[in-house]
């Protein structure tokens, strides 16, 4: 079951977000936001959040659109915004379900999770889908400063044809990271696509994403 909710996140601003899960769960409730390129409903997240809900864990999941997805806008609020308008939706949704909350991400929003939680924001767990390690075509440009920061366990799962996250650069800087769990997905690119040869479809690696993140979860020991 899926039901839309508004959660306003600045005085007179809101923004909407999708609740999907049973009422009654054991794991904790996974906050999932999207990536720059394309808002809740995309497939990517769409299917992972459905996937989620309907996994035998039955875990309840929240998506969301920054405000510029919601105005319909192509281009990405300035950081502050869009950790403003997480901050918000996260406090919406601990009022809401009253239990842990894992923080998960697609890209950007991985990346934004991850901010908010090397910044003291109480959760139990990061899980980073295609983070963006560095810029397309830019691999000096390491995106990690504040991952030290970061004091609760993380799971990375990204493809070994993702432009954004050299495989070398994610076993240099992401595996020793403490509390870290790194999973790659071969021949996936950032889209988490396959080609053909790989003998999977898009759909089977949705699948197998959402199966890894529920035992990952499981693991927490919660």
């Amino acid at each position: 079951m899926t039901r839309e909710v508004s959660v306003e996140w600045r005085p007179g601003q809101s923004v909407t977000g999708r609740l999907a899960g049973p009422d009654e769960v054991r794991l904790p409730t996974v906050l999932l936001a999207h990536g720059a390129g394309a808002g809740q409903d995309h497939p990517g997240v769409a299917g992972l959040r459905e996937r989620l809900a309907g996994a035998g864990a039955g875990v309840r999941v929240l998506t969301f659109n920054y405000p510029y997805m919601e105005a319909g806008r192509r281009s990405p609020d300035r950081q502050a915004t869009l950790l403003d308008c997480h901050r918000a939706v996260l406090g919406w949704l601990r009022a809401e379900v009253g239990n842990e909350v894992i923080l998960a991400g697609r890209s950007m929003g991985g990346r934004m999770g991850t901010h908010l939680a090397a910044g003291g924001e109480p959760v139990r767990g990061l899980v980073l889908y295609a983070y963006p390690l560095h810029p397309a075509g830019k691999p000096d440009g390491l995106r990690i400063e504040h991952l030290s920061d970061v004091t609760v366990p993380m799971l990375f799962i990204s493809g070994t044809r993702d432009s954004l996250a050299r495989v070398e650069l994610i076993e240099e800087h992401l595996r020793p990271l403490p509390g870290s769990t790194i999973e790659l997905i071969d021949g996936a690119d950032h889209s988490f696509r396959v080609p053909k040869r790989t003998g999977r479809t898009f759909e089977e690696v949705l699948d197998w994403i959402a199966a890894r993140t529920v035992v990952w979860m499981e693991g927490l020991g919660v």
